[in-house]
């Protein structure tokens, strides 16, 4: 049961009073759902009218879809199907050529892989073709050798962990069913969408707002992502994009669902009084790959070795920088979307919303969001 919050909803007023359109933010304490608010308006893709913001809108999520792909191997891991320091390789042949032989699991799941880039021939029309696109990036070139260099992977990351995850189900399921029957289901994420059925649609506001910069051309970004696949309302609005269900960055979800996931990381793994992911996973996803400067986007990106980050950026008013930092478990997604996980108190926190932001303002308009949450956190708990 959730509980009625004046300041969360004063916060989200207060978001929409700088600039947002429509936005969403629930969030789990020790599995217990404490709130699912909405305010603001959003459009259909297809230009209907305006229509306000419910807990029931669905919204594209971006790399937070990352979280679920990592937890998907992360699942494999624990079940002895592979380990972090299996070469990808080893489960799929093909991946092999170029000299990324030593590439590991693990090298992949926190960006060192050496490989972060994909094929600059794929255009939207190729995004739904798994098979097309694995194989593009099974003969990708290495831009360093595995383990040297951070390196974000905006979408090979997911194409790279969901083959492998593919290839090592014993009941050879495609990776989309296989993240529905062991991620989404189990964990009761009804409203995560990997691959937009259409009788969804209907309930997907579109985005809008700021599309990035393109990147220098030639750059390492550029190769990452390409100019013709931006982070943007545009190829995010297109149905073929959410149709797709890109494994790094194409989940279509509510607040509720993507707090959901991060509730199970808050909670150690643990998913209604029963083990999901062990304590060992948990432990790893806290660990932080080499705090060196990411060479996709040229700062330091806090990213752990279980493949999600250990950051929760602009969503503390009251903190130094606007992050919470300590004890994070997190995954962002283009344009300001969020989910997070603080394990030490049992919370777990998503806020999504319908205007991208790409460097303004700054920074977002989520810390009041934040901390009245964590003041609804401590009105219950009496912290």
């Amino acid at each position: 049961m959730t509980m009625t919050s004046t300041p969360l909803k004063d916060a989200l007023k207060a978001a929409l009073a700088v600039g947002e359109r429509g936005v969403q933010v629930a969030a789990y304490l020790d599995g217990r759902l404490i709130a699912d608010e909405a305010a603001g308006q959003w459009e259909p893709a297809d230009g209907g009218d305006a229509r306000p913001v419910t807990p029931d809108t669905l919204f594209p999520v971006f790399s937070i879809t990352k979280a679920v792909t990592a937890t998907a191997v992360n699942l494999q891991v624990q079940r002895g199907l592979i380990s972090y320091d299996t070469p990808v390789a080893r489960v799929w042949p093909e991946y092999g050529v170029h000299g990324k032989d030593e590439i590991t699991v693990g090298h992949v799941l926190c960006h060192r892989s050496g490989v972060p880039q994909i094929d600059a021939s794929v255009t939207v029309d190729t995004l739904g073709d798994w098979d097309a696109l694995t194989a593009m990036v099974a003969d990708q070139i290495p831009v360093a050798p595995p383990d040297t260099m951070n390196a974000y992977s905006a979408y090979g990351f997911g194409w790279t962990l969901g083959e492998v995850v593919r290839r090592t189900d014993p009941q050879h399921r495609g990776f989309h069913q296989f993240v529905r029957d062991e991620v989404l289901a189990p964990l009761g994420m009804d409203d995560f969408f990997l691959g937009l059925p259409d009788e969804q649609v209907p309930r997907v506001a579109a985005l809008l707002g700021q599309t990035p910069p393109p990147p220098v051309p030639g750059s390492l970004l550029d190769r990452v992502s390409p100019a013709h696949l931006p982070f943007g309302p545009l190829m995010y609005n297109d149905r073929r994009v959410q149709r797709a269900g890109l494994p790094s960055a194409g989940g279509i979800a509510t607040a509720r669902a993507v707090a959901r996931l991060f509730s199970i990381y808050a909670q150690r793994g643990r998913c209604d009084g029963t083990e999901f992911l062990t304590e060992a996973t948990i432990r790893r996803c806290e660990i932080p790959r080499p705090a060196e400067p990411d060479q996709t986007y040229g700062y330091v990106m806090p990213v752990g070795l279980g493949g999600l980050w250990l950051t929760a950026p602009g969503v503390s008013a009251s903190s130094p920088g606007g992050a919470l930092t300590v004890g994070i478990l997190s995954h962002t997604g283009a344009g300001g979307t969020l989910g997070w996980a603080e394990p030490a108190i049992g919370l777990s926190v998503a806020i999504l919303h319908n205007r991208t932001f790409f460097g303004s303002p700054d920074p977002l308009p989520f810390g009041q969001i934040g901390d009245a949450v964590h003041a609804l956190v401590a009105d219950q708990t009496g912290a």
